[in-house]
């Protein structure tokens, strides 16, 4: 039976009033800051300079985003994207993962949490711990998640994670050895809860039959993920496998992304660990963070149906062109996928992912839509140079090839952002675990007021 909510919400927790649409307009007038105000006393507006570089915030030993080589002279040349893991250039670690035909993610949720990589022994017996925690508390999938069915999976998350807060006798304690036994908890379980949610959603929504896959402790996490989403249960080696890459190119990415940057100054204020990682889960579900990747298939989607021939590369152009004059797909004036904040030339997760993409799609027997995906990425940068003015080159970031490897693995959309977060889930441990131990103060930068000074005026004297 469809889920039918009719009875129980009530229309002012939806409906937007007249009233409502005039006091907005009210808010947006007297909200309103002068772009040149912020120029004018230096604002570095989203923590960003005037060349695109980020404002030093903190300092980490967890990763290392390289996209740009400093000079002394204060300027800056573009370099071929690397990214390090504790030291560890991505590339190799994942070159080891795949020379000894194994699966990678837990090991870097080793790596990331702990600094070193794990011994043989030292691997199986974090394997394990992680296994024992991979159980939800009794009885909470149906009172919690199916008592409450969303159509957002990172609201599901996120609600299910505060949720859990009652679950736990030390949930405020912030020592190192209980934060640390609650982020492996909670790496541990989001994939059920973010499973579990959409199979909720799919049944009383969509009126899809309902199942339960438990999880195996002998299985890794994109093993279990697969088999938990799919009804038999079943997936290949390979599936698994770029499940599993997947999940290690999207584990940690700098403490200055936006989600990342969130857990240290939530963490910073001392809070639990269930309010720190529901408010990275937040801030991970937006469009122009972990969303991201929706947004790439959706335009794909939009521009297979437009282009005629994908082999025909003036007409590939031509979409691209009418992407950013804002008259194709969401209008945005935007290619989705391409260009990121610190990467230039390239990034090291978009080509490691391609080399993997490419053998996953001629399994699949998806080699045209793949070749499509190729064209834009050597296209768009050339379009977006030619059409605009910008102070740094741009490629394909790992957005653009994420989103075609989970259409691949008929993944749904609605799980998209929720598998970021699974993965992600490891190297916002580490920052806060990072940030308890050498923080100490409250993280609280500085807003300059541009308002003016008025006199108290009595409610008599006020004009409507």
């Amino acid at each position: 039976m469809l889920y039918n909510n009719s009875d129980t919400l009530d229309p002012r927790y939806s409906e937007i009033t007249p009233e409502i649409k005039k006091l907005s307009n009210v808010a947006v007038e007297n909200g309103f800051i002068e772009p040149s105000l912020y120029k004018q006393h230096k604002v570095n507006r989203g923590l960003r300079d005037q060349r695109g570089n980020g404002v030093l915030t903190g300092l980490t030993d967890v990763s290392e985003v390289q996209g740009f080589e400093f000079h002394q002279d204060g300027t800056k040349s573009p370099i071929d994207g690397v990214l390090f893991f504790r030291g560890y250039d991505v590339k190799d670690l994942i070159q080891g993962f795949i020379d000894e035909d194994r699966f990678g993610f837990e090991e870097t949720m080793y790596l990331l949490l702990f600094g070193e990589l794990p011994t043989k022994r030292q691997l199986e017996e974090f394997c394990a711990l992680i296994a024992s925690y991979r159980t939800l508390p009794t009885s909470f999938v149906r009172d919690i998640i199916m008592k409450s069915p969303n159509f957002d999976m990172m609201n599901v998350l996120a609600r299910s994670v505060l949720t859990l807060h009652a679950y736990d006798t030390r949930a405020n304690d912030i020592s190192i050895p209980n934060v640390l036994r609650q982020s492996l908890f909670l790496s541990s379980i989001l994939p059920l809860l973010a499973v579990y949610g959409y199979q909720t959603y799919r049944h009383y929504f969509e009126n899809a039959d309902l199942f339960i896959n438990s999880p195996k402790v002998e299985l890794s996490t994109s093993e279990n993920i697969l088999r938990m989403l799919r009804k038999d249960g079943k997936y290949t080696a390979l599936e698994a496998q770029i499940l599993d890459l997947s999940l290690v190119l999207h584990a940690e990415h700098g403490g200055g992304n936006n989600s990342t940057f969130t857990t240290h100054v939530v963490s910073s204020s001392g809070t639990d660990t269930y309010s720190s990682v529901a408010a990275s889960l937040c801030s991970l579900k937006g469009p122009k963070h972990g969303g991201a990747n929706v947004k790439v298939v959706d335009m794909f989607e939009d521009m297979k149906s437009a282009v005629r021939d994908w082999s025909d590369e003036e007409e590939v152009e031509n979409y691209l062109t009418l992407l950013l004059d804002g008259k194709a797909f969401d209008r945005k004036g935007l290619i989705y996928g391409i260009g990121h904040a610190v990467y230039s030339i390239s990034d090291p997760r978009a080509e490691i992912f391609k080399v993997f993409v490419e053998r996953f799609a001629q399994e699949k027997g998806r080699m045209d839509e793949f070749r499509l995906y190729e064209k834009v990425a050597e296209l768009a940068p050339k379009v977006i140079e030619n059409h605009r003015q910008v102070f740094k080159s741009v490629s394909a970031n790992v957005d653009f090839y994420s989103g075609l490897v989970y259409r691949m693995l008929d993944l749904p959309p609605q799980l998209f952002t929720p598998i970021f977060a699974i993965a992600r889930m490891p190297g916002w441990s580490a920052h806060r675990i990072e940030e308890l131990i050498n923080g100490g103060k409250i993280i609280r930068p500085a807003y300059m007021s541009v308002s003016d000074r008025r006199a108290y005026l009595p409610i008599t004297g006020r004009e409507d």
